[in-house]
């Protein structure tokens, strides 16, 4: 393997300053979960050269076991030393799965959303992303348990006084700061228990490697707070869940093509296309984008997440909105908002298939819908029947992802496939079992 020998030479310094001993090898599978072997630092020199032999039959929705032998290449880009590993110091680097012949393996998550975004750049586009990942911050039982759920405090939206989690979030900002990511906010947001931190705003590819660097970076400084963190989609009911709203804009010969001030929103026609393309595939996107039974209890009106396929500058019940930007820097700033993401979403696919969507709308010509600025949750029953909703459950979402071609084509059938088989079987899984709410409500009457 050839790599940037200033690269190279940086990583050993860095090895040699920080007194690393061990490298941990991260990727991710389908489902965004992180994986990771680690290896002493001694064989370093070995990885680089050669690459990590592993077994992929043994990951979600990777291979068989007749095709199971994976290579995996760090991306030197991605070095960094783990902060809360002090005892044994160790670094990790992300990687990139690739197949024994050397090709890049078809169903790494990583890999599709370069496909993707080749795609772009065949356009002249850079494709931006920034993700707002909520999460909820649980105080476990003394046994270890978590459930019934006790919420880390009882603050609400941009609380001080009774935020019990500031002191955590500056140690959250802290870590991902030794991973090179740069935070621009933290708060706590407007359930009990949940916080939110946003890191700048940056090229897709590296901004999804920063999602998945800050949820593992968030859980293992937490759990070092003696507290839980989740980014499940709506883990309380009655109250708000957590979403991941994704900002985006594509670029152009180093100008930003969603952008014209001359424009009643600041909007070129790019940016319309591109919001008419993510509108059309919105529903065929959801099981990529709110992948879990769990996050359909979030898209429900009333809790500020989006339902109906709409977009527009105020009304945040659009699933689109744009953003409002600071005079003077409209030609930078405009970038549109896709509000139904959540953050157990696999970034790389998430990204993957909202470029497509977009791009599809650029390359079709598609026409751009009104915007709704009213508030659709409030809207007469005969204008709302007008709207299109997002799917009410997984097993809807499920079936509009099987008739995309446009999701099969981002994802390739190899992990179109993978995603379709798992995401069934943890849909009938959820359908034929019996929830404690079926107990409470039918076991006393029936």
């Amino acid at each position: 393997m050839k790599h940037d020998s200033q690269k190279v030479k940086a990583i050993d310094a860095s090895i040699a300053a920080n007194h690393i001993q061990f490298i941990n090898l991260q990727f991710t599978d389908i489902m965004g979960v992180a994986k990771s072997v680690g290896l002493p630092v001694k064989m370093w020199s070995e990885v680089l050269d050669h690459g990590l032999w592993f077994d992929g039959s043994s990951v979600e929705g990777f291979a068989r076991i007749a095709e199971s032998d994976m290579l995996l290449h760090p991306d030197l880009d991605t070095f960094a030393v783990v902060p809360w590993d002090s005892d044994v110091t160790t670094a990790r680097v992300l990687c990139d799965v690739h197949l024994p012949t050397g090709e890049p393996f078809p169903g790494d998550p990583r890999n599709v959303l370069k496909r993707a975004l080749a795609e772009a750049a065949k356009l002249g586009y850079e494709y931006f992303t920034g993700p707002e990942l909520e999460f909820f911050l649980f105080k476990p039982h003394t046994d270890g348990t978590l459930v019934p759920l006790t919420p880390h405090d009882e603050a609400g939206y941009f609380d001080v006084s009774t935020d019990l989690a500031h002191s955590v979030r500056r140690q959250m900002v802290t870590a991902l700061n030794a991973f090179g990511i740069t935070v621009e906010a933290l708060h706590h947001e407007v359930a009990i228990g949940q916080s939110e931190i946003d890191f700048k705003y940056d090229k897709a590819l590296r901004t999804a490697d920063n999602a998945v660097t800050l949820r593992l970076t968030l859980k293992a400084v937490a759990q070092r707070n003696g507290l839980y963190a989740t980014f499940m989609p709506k883990p309380i009911a009655g109250i708000n869940g957590s979403g991941m709203h994704t900002h985006q804009s594509l670029w152009k010969d180093g100008k930003n093509a969603f952008a014209d001030p001359d424009d009643p929103y600041g909007l070129s026609m790019v940016a319309k296309k591109f919001i008419a393309g993510q509108l059309k595939h919105a529903r065929s996107l959801s099981a990529v984008i709110a992948p879990l039974v769990n996050s359909y209890k979030r898209l429900v009106p009333g809790y500020e997440a989006p339902v109906y396929l709409s977009w527009a500058r105020t009304n945040r019940s659009a699933l689109i909105r744009i953003p409002k930007v600071s005079p003077g820097r409209v030609s930078t700033a405009t970038r549109i908002e896709l509000r139904c993401p959540d953050p157990s979403a696999n970034p790389y696919l998430a990204f993957a298939v909202m470029l497509m969507a977009g791009l599809d709308g650029i390359q079709s010509d598609l026409p751009v819908p009104d915007p709704y600025e009213e508030d659709l949750y409030h809207l007469d029953e005969t204008r709302r029947k007008q709207l299109t909703a997002m799917p009410g459950s997984l097993g809807e979402a499920i079936e509009e992802l099987k008739r995309s071609e446009l999701v099969r084509a981002a994802l390739g059938d190899h992990l179109f496939e993978s995603y379709i088989e798992a995401k069934t079987q943890e849909w009938d899984e959820y359908r034929i079992s019996v929830s404690d709410w079926e107990l409470k409500r039918y076991l006393p009457i029936y």
